[in-house]
């Protein structure tokens, strides 16, 4: 992998606190330190995108228009964005974009003029790193509340939060390892560590 060229977010459980099928942009809430990664990115001038999908559409509950409310709300907290993919169909309508088939990435991507290599998706589930693999992207997987433990145990590359996902990200390629665990340099923290005993000490 070259320089990483673009980070594509999801939104809802990622960026802002998931609220089912949200319409109201009064109720978007950015999650602890959306705002100190996302500067972290722009300082270093990688361009950022968001990556959504959004069945409430399909399913009747929202309109283009509410999605693109929230979308808004969302960018004024926490953008400008390069670029927005979102995706209103629902699971069953067999589309190429909803995640975790590879379009919104690609979709991104393309609209950025970045090869998907180039590009590092985040998200909160299975789902968002399935579809970086399929696109070809490197997908990071920041675990909450919803997010399934066989879906982090799967992944191949997990951080604690977001800016720690993001500091792995400044460091090129994620290095080889699962667990970006703490705050310590990245080399540090995915090497081996001398063994300690149930107190934590080290034996």
């Amino acid at each position: 992998m070259s320089r990483v060229r673009a980070v594509l977010f999801d939104r809802d459980g990622t960026l802002v606190h998931d609220v089912p099928y949200n319409g109201d942009p009064g109720r978007v809430k950015p999650v602890d330190g959306a705002r100190e990664a996302l500067a972290l990115l722009r300082e270093r001038g990688i361009r950022t995108g968001v990556v959504t999908n959004q069945s409430g559409v399909a399913r009747g509950l929202l309109t283009d228009a509410d999605v693109r409310a929230v979308n808004r709300r969302v960018d004024e907290l926490l953008g400008p964005f390069d670029v927005w993919a979102v995706c209103p169909h629902g699971p069953g309508d067999g589309c190429h974009c909803r995640k975790p088939e590879p379009g919104l990435v690609l979709r991104a991507a393309g609209r950025m003029g970045t090869d998907p290599a180039d590009c590092v998706v985040i998200g909160d589930i299975g789902a968002d790193v399935e579809a970086a693999r399929r696109a070809g992207a490197h997908g990071i997987l920041v675990p909450n509340e919803r997010t399934r433990p066989e879906e982090t145990a799967a992944a191949e590359h997990v951080a604690t939060n977001l800016p720690t996902a993001v500091r792995a990200v400044l460091g090129g390629r994620p290095p080889a390892g699962r667990i970006v665990a703490d705050e310590r340099p990245l080399k540090r923290a995915y090497a081996p560590q001398p063994p300690t005993d149930p107190r934590g000490r080290p034996r």
